[in-house]
Parts: structure tokens; C-alpha cells; sequence
């Protein structure tokens, strides 16, 4: 049987790097489950369809095949058996995805895909609702989080590294705001399971919130050994 983890989570909280990081240390498989969407909306741009005919995007969507895989050390994202890493980075793709996510019938569709990889895999899977929604039966879950303004202070420092101009009260403003957003939201909305561990990252590094998880793991596997 595989063995799944799930992490949620608010935005900022560190998720991608800690799950990617527990993914090597266990030789599982990481899902990026943004990568998925993206390859879903390279479908609907392949076949000619707009952001905008969401009918059209519902009944395609059942067409596509979505999966991931690892190759050469390299996570390699399968569109109906096709390798499209190098397709699926675009600002076109990118835009198409934010619109496509919403429609109910492609999320139904990629949950599908998420929790078949899921029963035939280990796994380590993050997002917002992967422990409420995608992986209820998850071995392992866990919600990690941290302050507003810690979260913010983190992006503030990444965007800078990178050259950017930004406004540290201007992105914890957006932070709450997405916060507020993501908890709300109709379908699947953003929230603790009841059987997840919470990991506030707030006055940890990033070592110790992976030393933290996979000392959890350790604990979640030898009980389902047993």
C-alpha cells in the first residue's frame, strides 16, 4: 500500500519547500499540484479553447490524462503521456490555469488524477485542501502555518533577492487578504482536518520545520506497519 502526506496550509507558509524536501529525504514522489493545473490549461490552449467557454473547458477536461513521474532525478509532468515541462511555464499558460482552476468540473477532474497517483504511490502532496479534500485517508497530514507578518517579512526578502521593488505593508496587506479569500471560498475552501498536526513555522528555519515533519512521518509509518 502507498503512503501519502498531505500539507496545507495558508499562503506563504513555506509548503513547496518544506513538501520537496520531505519528498527527497523519503524517496517519494512530490505533487505539484499547480503543475497539474498548468498542464490542464495547455490542454484547453491546444484545442483552441478560451478562458472564457467554460462549457467547452468542463467537457474537454475529461479527455485529459495528467500525471507525474520522476525521470533522471527530474520531476517530469505527463500530459497524456506527453512530457511538457518545457510547455507549461508560459505567461499564456499561466493565465489560462488561474481561469481554468475555477471551473469546478476541471478541479473534480484533477482530484481524480491527484488521488489515483496517490493510491498507486508514496506521495507527498501540498496545497489547501489536500487533507480535508484530495487525501482524507492521508497517513500523515499536517497544517502548517505561520504569522501574517512573518509570512509577509518571507516574500518581502524573496522578492528582493530577486531585484524586485516591493512594500513589505503592501504584501502582508495582500497575504490577509488571500488568507481571507482562500478560507472562504465556495468549493473546498481553506482549513485545518481535524486529524492534522499543526506546525506553526513562525520561529523556526526551515531545517527544523523538516526535521519536525519527518519525525512525524517516522511515527505515521511504523503505525500503519504495524
Amino acid at each position: 500500500m502507498s503512503f501519502n502526506i498531505a500539507i496545507d496550509g495558508p499562503a506563504g507558509a513555506g509548503k513547496s519547500t518544506i513538501a520537496k524536501q520531505i519528498a527527497g529525504n523519503l524517496g517519494y514522489i512530490y505533487v505539484d499540484t499547480g503543475a497539474m493545473y498548468r498542464a490542464m490549461a495547455l490542454y484547453m490552449i491546444e484545442k483552441g479553447i478560451s478562458a472564457r467557454e467554460s462549457e467547452k473547458i468542463s467537457a474537454t477536461c475529461r479527455e485529459a490524462d495528467i500525471s507525474i513521474e520522476y525521470q533522471n532525478g527530474e520531476q517530469i509532468v505527463l500530459l497524456n503521456g506527453k512530457n511538457v515541462n518545457g510547455l507549461i511555464r508560459t505567461e499564456e499558460v499561466g493565465n489560462m490555469a488561474s481561469a481554468t482552476s475555477v471551473n469546478g468540473d476541471v478541479r473534480r477532474k484533477l482530484v481524480e488524477l491527484q488521488q489515483k497517483l496517490a493510491a498507486k504511490t508514496d506521495v507527498v502532496m501540498d496545497g489547501r485542501d489536500i487533507g480535508t479534500c484530495v487525501l482524507p485517508h492521508a497517513d500523515l497530514k499536517v497544517y502548517l502555518t505561520a504569522s501574517t507578518s512573518v509570512r509577509a517579512k518571507r516574500r518581502y526578502a524573496e522578492l528582493c533577492a530577486k531585484g524586485a521593488e516591493c512594500n513589505l505593508e503592501e504584501i502582508e496587506a495582500d497575504i490577509k487578504e488571500r488568507d481571507y479569500r482562500d478560507m472562504h471560498r465556495e468549493i473546498s475552501p481553506l482549513k485545518q482536518a481535524e486529524d492534522a498536526v499543526l506546525v506553526d513555522s513562525s520561529d523556526m528555519t526551515i531545517p527544523e520545520v523538516v526535521d519536525t515533519i519527518m519525525q512525524l512521518a517516522v511515527k505515521a509509518k511504523e503505525t500503519s506497519d504495524k
